[in-house]
């Protein structure tokens, strides 16, 4: 009996542990060592400092800390610095610098800002403000051949356990069939109160073990998720020009990989692939008006339905679809509820979003006690399935590719 694949299966779950406990092990000296030097550091302040910034902002990359709402550092359109640039205007590289961004004073003196809620003052003052600095980049994700599919996923620093599940399951970078398959994280700085600096530190540790992470210089709140989109949009458009197609969703989804491969695949039969844009369409909805719902939208900021857009847990798009979205999205304002954004572009390119069943960005069932919610033949039939915590996914994962699990037939809902 040949005993080396067995071996090498063990030797290889045996790095993946002494990784995880490095990592583990690093970051609490990393925090010991840190809260020792932050001691000779404090009192330390910047001067030059906008009004609205308040005493925790500070215009540095390296140790980045946060304002009240932006980042000091962020790159307007006016006053993005010149870089060398290819003839179709793209820039050759990341091009945002540590650029200051005032607030737009002609906003204050309009009537509707003036019964504006409190809560999206700073987002109005500041929505000019949409391309900013990298903390952490990797140029080179998409220079390595052919890339068939980028799963981009959208975390925050603090999710680790997240970004482990999904490394582990529908995020692993493989080949099916001659197809690469490449992962990136997209993530933002953490918000204002918490551990900056050693959280920082952190993330840049785990990016060293698993070189998957995009990071900006903006902070990680509701309001900004936009800002991952459109700062996602240009870097792909920068660096990604074969990449084929591109998954975007969050990092508490479970995602059937060999079905999305599948549906690409019919669609590239069908040659319907150009303007792919498909997940779980929304159409007809208007905007919340209840003060408590985090999606709260009042009447001053946008007062008409909202275009058809598809929820952020998963969706699918095109390259070629992709590089239009970013053409557009600079001449649409930016929106503090990101999945609408989207949609508002896709409106302006004419492009209608696809209804597909088996993205399910509210989960099996809305019914969240629902048992149907728990069903491995349910996702091993569906595509994208919205909301997991790390421990259910990684446990999904493995009934739903267990070859003992037997489901009669293809299930529907």
């Amino acid at each position: 009996m040949d005993m080396d694949p067995f071996f090498r299966r063990k030797r290889a779950g045996l790095v993946k542990s002494l990784l995880s406990l490095s990592l583990i092990f690093a970051s609490v000296l990393m925090i010991l060592k840190l809260r020792l030097s932050e001691k000779d550091a404090v009192g330390t302040k910047h001067a030059q400092e906008p009004s609205w910034c308040g005493s925790d902002c500070f215009p540095s990359i390296k140790a980045p800390v946060r304002s009240n709402f932006w980042r000091l550092n962020a790159a307007t359109p006016s006053n993005t610095v010149n870089s060398q640039r290819v003839s179709n205007g793209t820039p050759t590289s990341w091009d945002a610098q540590v650029l200051n961004c005032s607030e737009d004073e002609s906003v204050k003196n309009q009537d509707w800002f003036r019964r504006l809620d409190p809560r999206f003052h700073q987002f109005v003052l500041h929505r000019h403000c949409r391309y900013f600095p990298m903390l952490i980049n990797h140029p080179e994700k998409c220079a390595d051949g052919e890339v068939h599919l980028l799963m981009v996923i959208k975390s925050v620093i603090e999710q680790h356990d997240r970004r482990e599940a999904v490394r582990k399951t529908w995020g692993k970078e493989i080949t099916v069939d001659g197809k690469k398959i490449k992962t990136l994280f997209l993530l933002g700085t953490p918000i204002t109160g918490k551990d900056t600096k050693n959280l920082q530190k952190l993330i840049e540790y785990e990016d060293q073990i698993y070189k998957d992470i995009l990071q900006w210089d903006f902070m990680d709140t509701f309001f900004n998720l936009t800002l991952k989109e459109v700062n996602f949009l240009k870097w792909f458009n920068i660096y990604c020009p074969r990449v084929k197609f591109i998954f975007k969703g969050d990092d508490d989804v479970f995602v059937n990989t060999h079905n999305l491969l599948e549906l690409i695949g019919f669609k590239e039969q069908e040659r319907k692939d150009v303007d792919l844009f498909v997940g779980d369409t929304i159409s007809k909805a208007i905007p919340i008006r209840n003060r408590q719902s985090k999606y709260y939208i009042p009447k001053e900021l946008y007062d008409r339905p909202y275009p058809p857009y598809v929820g952020g847990g998963g969706f699918v798009m095109s390259s070629n679809l992709a590089r239009r979205l970013f053409a557009v999205s600079e001449d649409v304002e930016l929106y503090p509820i990101d999945d609408v954004f989207l949609g508002m572009c896709l409106k302006k390119l004419n492009v209608a979003p696809e209804l597909h069943s088996a993205f399910r960005t509210f989960g099996i069932t809305r019914h969240k006690a629902s048992s149907l919610n728990r069903e491995p033949c349910f996702y091993k039939s569906l595509i994208v399935v919205h909301k997991l915590s790390a421990q259910e996914l990684l446990r999904m994962w493995r009934i739903v590719h267990n070859k003992d699990l037997v489901c009669a037939q293809r299930t529907s809902i």
